[in-house]
């Protein structure tokens, strides 16, 4: 099979934009996008497109896909939308792969887009509840933020991870989305803040959980037949695994961790040839604080129940042993669910390009992008490298 490799990738800001529709939101994202293609792109080369939405309150259930991109001039091409909760468009992104590795495209537009300011909370809960199982979480009451506060409880129960550590956690993601220009919550925290803040779901303060959000994102994935024509410097799709389970919480064996992260990461380490310690940053799905940690684990950044030590020591600072969310995470960026998968590895794009502004790494060669669908009945992992040494 053919090498598939990032050539672009961008994001509109991610916050509440009320005066903004889905297709603007996408537009914005789309010439960004285009934009970033060092060599630049004609729109006509692109071969098809991949959009990743839940469409919270209902909107355009049908036919979103071909709705976003007919709005930025994509006319004729095959548009597929993908619908996997919150990881719907990490499932674009390696849907893009999977077309361009399969030699059935040159040029693939993936991408992902979300209203979700513009209607009442009852209703984004709504949504955020079909997310996880409908009969016996959604129905019976149990919120999104209840399924996680379960997870955290647990991990606390079995590991003595305490709430301090789980505020680490959102101290770290604003620091690092007070940098970032995208962000929805780009201000910094204290640690007092975040354990003080008003309980969300106990043990889960306000600072734990990410905010609801518009916003969307894009990328481009070529073939490595057509690279040369984007970029001297290719950034090269390394690995990918994606992996499903149970949809509910309670019908899975383990509530401290999401077993279909660690066989999607399992996967995309194998298709890479490369281990967690060879990883210079990541971005994961924080969702919630405790999504951090259990990611910590899942990915093998460090040993099962070791996640609240791991954080605390710092080994996930941006000059720590894996940088993980320097965009600032869904905590601090946002989370327009259709719309995070693909603005994650819009961050992948900007550091190993060196265009990660205030964010960036000292010269990182290989990152992760790790989205999850629900509370992990579905989970995706990217793995990208830079191929040219860094300095040539």
């Amino acid at each position: 099979m053919t090498e598939a490799y990032l050539v672009g990738a961008g994001q509109s800001d991610f916050g509440s934009f009320p005066e903004e529709s889905y297709r603007s939101l996408f537009r914005e994202a789309y010439e960004t996008t285009l934009d970033s293609v060092p060599a630049g792109m004609d729109p006509d080369a692109i071969d098809e497109a991949v959009i990743g939405t839940l469409g919270v309150g209902g909107r355009q259930l049908g036919l979103s896909g071909p709705a976003v991109t007919e709005h930025v001039g994509l006319h004729g091409i095959p548009v597929t939308r993908v619908e996997n909760a919150c990881a719907a468009s990490g499932y674009a992104v390696r849907q893009a792969v999977q077309a361009v590795k399969s030699g059935m495209a040159d040029v693939v537009l993936a991408g992902g887009v979300e209203i979700m300011t513009d209607v009442s909370g009852d209703a984004v809960r709504y949504w955020l509840g079909v997310s996880g199982e409908t009969e016996w979480e959604r129905l019976s009451g149990t919120t999104f933020a209840g399924v996680y506060a379960q997870m955290a409880s647990a991990h606390m129960a079995e590991y003595g991870t305490t709430s301090e550590q789980l505020s680490h956690v959102a101290v770290k993601n604003h620091a690092n989305g007070a940098k970032n220009p995208h962000a929805q919550l780009g201000f910094e925290c204290s640690l007092e803040d975040a354990m003080n803040a008003p309980v969300v779901a106990d043990p889960l303060t306000l600072y734990h959980c990410c905010p609801t959000t518009d916003g969307a994102a894009c990328a481009l994935v070529v073939s490595e037949d057509v690279v040369d024509k984007y970029t001297d410097d290719p950034i090269r799709v390394a690995g990918v695994g994606a992996a499903s389970d149970r949809v509910g919480l309670f019908q899975r064996d383990t509530y401290t961790g999401v077993p279909a992260s660690k066989s999607a990461a399992d996967t995309a380490y194998e298709m890479a040839g490369v281990a967690p310690d060879d990883i210079d940053f990541a971005e994961v799905h924080d969702c919630f604080a405790i999504a951090e940690l259990m990611a910590y684990e899942d990915l093998g950044f460090c040993e099962r129940g070791d996640a609240g030590e791991f954080i605390e020591s710092g080994a996930t600072r941006p000059d720590g042993e894996v940088a993980v969310n320097t965009s600032g995470g869904l905590k601090s960026k946002g989370h327009p669910i259709g719309a995070t998968g693909a603005g994650q590895v819009a961050e992948a794009f900007n550091q190993l390009s060196g265009d990660a502004g205030d964010r960036q790494l000292d010269a990182p060669t290989r990152g992760l992008t790790h989205n999850v669908g629900g509370s992990g009945g579905a989970a995706v992992v990217h793995i990208f490298e830079r191929e040219q040494e860094v300095g040539r």
